[in-house]
Formats: structure tokens, sequence, C-alpha cells
């Protein structure tokens, strides 16, 4: 992308002196807007107040007649799996398994056994290595980063493009180090940016050579159905792909409907070849005798079928949409071109928001002064370090439009006033 222009009235005393004005009277309205995090808003939470009431008293019996209050199906029931490997994973039932309710803690799961026992193809655990890496496509998901952090894992970021990660870079890096042992990716409207990997890049990631015979795509396709237009790309075959290229064994896909239902109350789904699934459920059942399956019955009532999940995510859609048409329209409103530079997203949670060069920190500190708190303006990069400082993720889906309008009014502001700061200190040094 090129460089963003510097916007030239901010840099001119009488502009720094008007925003600071502006500045200081924001900051006097008392106001207290919590963007920090991607929470769905409680207009998306009402539209499954259903699903509150279910299985019912009497609705404990699965399909095949067994009683899902007890012990046992520590794959998941068949109807489950059935209902979501396609929509969340793109894959068949029998290639999945469903967790508890957080696709995270799967994440967790995964690195947690590559450390202790290895991956299916790995001649060691991981913690017998002298050092394991990880590549992170920036920006990306911090939760991600932070895994790798608490594991102790290395981490290398790599751009991410507008189809993608930087397969060059990416290509390179891991044929020439054998202690580089995953990669993470977010194929669909990736965290922040909205990305989605393009078919070309996912063909590459899945047949590349790599130095480590272990080495895997941890895909988290955690917006699967998140849509905010009428477009609807599909999930990508990476498993097929990878099968395809003799690398049956190298993707580990997780989902969730953390954000279709209720945060705490829904599915995680795991999926890989049927040697990867075989290797998850041996080291599973050392941790549990078997899931939440009367959980897992409510999301077959409340849902039905794969329509039913689309039905739901179209109204979260008219939900959210006007929200993030909110966002582009304040932005492009208080914004003058060349000034900064906005992701205008088909689907997720984020806005990426890209202001000038050194100022993305400042502006995180002025908007917190006025009321607004935003992500910490690092988050979207491994251990924190925007080389850039000019990234910051908006997370618009949890507030209400007016306030949403308000906020992101009072961001413009605060890039504006940190750019003129950042002008008229260089103007004397």
């Amino acid at each position: 992308m090129p460089a963003l222009l510097r916007n030239a009235p901010a840099s001119e005393p009488t502009a720094l002196a008007r925003l600071t004005q502006q500045h200081l009277e924001v900051c006097a309205r008392g106001l207290a807007i919590n963007m920090t995090r991607g929470v769905p808003a409680a207009e998306q939470l009402d539209l499954a107040e259903a699903f509150l009431a279910l299985p019912g008293v009497d609705g404990w019996h699965t399909r095949d007649g067994s009683d899902a209050r007890n012990y046992g199906g520590l794959q998941g029931l068949p109807e489950v799996r059935e209902l979501l490997a396609g929509p969340l994973l793109g894959l068949p039932a029998e290639q999945v398994v469903i967790g508890e309710n957080s696709s995270l803690a799967l994440m967790h799961e995964a690195l947690s056994n590559a450390l202790l026992h290895g991956m299916p193809r790995s001649e060691r655990p991981w913690s017998r290595e002298a050092e394991v890496k990880f590549i992170c496509p920036v920006p990306g998901y911090d939760r991600h980063f932070s895994l790798c952090e608490g594991f102790g894992i290395q981490m290398l970021p790599v751009p991410l493009l507008e189809d993608g990660p930087d397969m060059d870079q990416v290509e390179a890096l891991v044929a020439a180090d054998p202690a580089i042992k995953g990669v993470w990716c977010v194929p669909k409207y990736s965290n922040p940016s909205g990305v989605i990997y393009s078919q070309a890049v996912v063909a590459r990631l899945a047949a590349m050579v790599t130095a480590a015979p272990d080495f895997s795509i941890f895909w988290d396709n955690a917006y699967a159905v998140h849509h905010l237009t009428a477009a609807r790309p599909q999930n990508l075959d990476i498993c097929g792909l990878a099968a395809a290229a003799g690398q049956s064994d190298r993707v580990l896909m997780f989902a969730s409907t953390s954000k279709v239902l209720f945060p705490g109350a829904g599915l995680a789904v795991f999926g890989g070849s049927p040697s990867t699934v075989d290797w998850w459920l041996r080291h599973r059942s050392l941790r549990t005798i078997g899931p939440d399956k009367l959980n897992q019955l409510r999301h077959v009532r409340f849902f039905g079928d794969s329509q039913g999940i689309e039905r739901h995510m179209q109204a979260q859609q008219q939900v959210l949409a006007p929200k993030f048409s909110c966002v582009d329209q304040v932005f492009g409103e208080h914004f003058a071109e060349g000034a900064a530079r906005w992701s205008r997203p088909l689907g997720g949670y984020f806005v990426s928001l890209e202001v000038q060069p050194g100022c993305a920190r400042r502006t995180v500190e002025l908007a917190r002064e006025a009321g607004i708190a935003l992500t910490p303006a690092g988050a979207p990069f491994p251990y924190g370090r925007d080389a850039h400082d000019n990234l910051i993720r908006i997370s618009p889906t949890c507030v209400g439009i007016g306030e949403l309008a308000q906020a992101c009014a009072v961001v413009a502001l605060c890039a504006n006033l940190a750019a003129a700061q950042q002008a008229t200190a260089g103007d004397y040094q």
C-alpha cells in the first residue's frame, strides 16, 4: 500500500490550537464508551432468546434415542457435527470434533498437546526442540499472539496483504528453518483488517515445502458465517488442498458459535484429517469423559439445519451492517483526504484504522482522556510492537449506533490532533 499522506492543514499551529480546544471540550463531556473488544451487542443476543428454553425438560433424547444427560460422546453428537461442520469449517461431519464453548481453549489445548506429545508427524514433542517458532501474519489476532508468548513460542511477523499472508516471505521462512512449526491463519474476515484469503494463497499454504516435517497450519475460521453484505465467501478447502499435496495432517481447524449465539454458551469445533482427529481424540480422552451434549442439543433444536444458521446470521447482519456503515461514514466526514485509511470489511467484527505513522499510541491515549476506550495500539502485532505505530483496531459491534458515531468522531479528532502534535513537534526539532 502507498504511504499515507500527511494532512498539511493539521500541521499548522492554528490547526493544532483548534484541535486541542476541541479535544478539551470533548473531555469535558464525560463520555464513557468502551470499544476495546469485539463483543456482541444486546440486540444480537436478543435474537437467540429462544435458545435459553432449550432443550426443555423432556428434550434430552438424541437422534438415536440415547440420553444426552449422561457421560459419553467424546467426538460430539452426529447431528450437531452435521449441523456445524459444513458452515463453520467446510468439512464432513466425521472430520470434526465438538468441544466446549471456546475455540481459543481448543487452540490452547492443541499447543499444549504439541508441546507435551508432538503433532502426528512430529519426531519428538515440541518442548524437546531447542526453540519453536510461529509465523504470525500482521495485523492479526492478539490472543493468538498471547498464546505464543505464554508458551514461549517465538513469533515471526509477516505482512498480511489484501489476499492473505505475504506468501513469498512465508515460503522462504518455512523452507529454511526447521524451528518454524506453524502459522496462524484467520482466512475469512481476518481480525482486524477483514482480509479474505484467496484461493491461490490457500493453495500455496497447503502445498509449500517446509523444513519442519510437522509444520502445522492453525486455521481459525472464527468469522465463517459473520457476513455484513450479500456476499457469501465460501469456506476454502484447505484440508483437501493439503491432502492433494501429500500434507493431510498439516491443518488444524477451529471455529465456534460464541459470536453466533451467546459467548460462554456456544460450541467450539475442531477439525482436520481423519488421522489428525484420531490424534486429537486420543489426547482429549485423558482430560474429559464427554462434552456437554445438552448444549449440543440446544444448537440442533434452535437452528434445525444449516439454513437455520443462515437465517439467524442474516438477522445479525441487519443489526451490525449499519454500524460498519456508520464507521465508514463518520471517518469519511472527519478525516481529510490522505490523513487516514480504514478497512471496509465484508464481514467479521472489526475495522482496521491506519493513522499517520507514529500516531497510533498517542491517538489511543487521547481517546482514553476523552472517554473512549480502544484496544491498545500495538495489540494486532506480536509482543505489542507495531513498527509503524499507525494501526488501531476499531470494534463497532458492542455499542449503539448513536454512541458509535460519537466515538468514531472523537477517534478521528484524536488522530488528527496526534498528527498535528507530531508535526508541530517536528517543526521545532
